[in-house]
């Protein structure tokens, strides 16, 4: 067995990953950021603030995060890599965007799928890779 998944990332501290993650609040900013464990489903309602799930450094042990969106005048922000795919299709948009930027090739193979259904009022959504630093450090061959 331990053949078949010593490829997998280790969950952080040990942690597993949930079922279901809920995020709620209204004018405040909610950030989930390095070495979080992505959860299978997350229910997001949020009034007047930003929404941050950043997938550079996370720990992904599912195939398929299926997020339930209500966000009213914000942003929900999804910092991707190459692998994590932005489904936005049952999203209903009410005088709101969506701008999307994929992160890798086009051939890279999906490692997780993030599915977002619900409702997006006055607002955005936005799946971008990481921005790029002024001070990369330079790789040698």
């Amino acid at each position: 067995m331990a053949v078949l998944t010593a490829d997998l990332p280790a969950a952080a501290g040990g942690a597993e990953a949930k079922d279901v993650v809920r995020i709620e609040q209204q004018g405040a900013s909610a950030v989930r950021g390095d070495g979080w464990v992505v959860p299978r489903r997350m229910v997001i309602e949020s009034s007047w603030g930003d929404v941050t799930l950043d997938f550079t450094r996370a720990v992904i042990t599912h195939h398929t995060l299926h997020i339930d969106l209500d966000m009213h005048a914000g942003a929900l922000r999804l910092v991707t890599r190459p692998g994590v795919v932005v489904d936005t299709d049952s999203l209903v948009m009410d005088y709101a965007q969506i701008r999307t930027r994929p992160a890798g090739a086009p051939d890279t193979p999906v490692v997780l799928r993030v599915e977002i259904a619900g409702r997006m009022r006055y607002g955005q959504v936005v799946a971008r890779p990481p921005r790029r630093t002024l001070f990369r450090k330079s790789r040698t061959p």
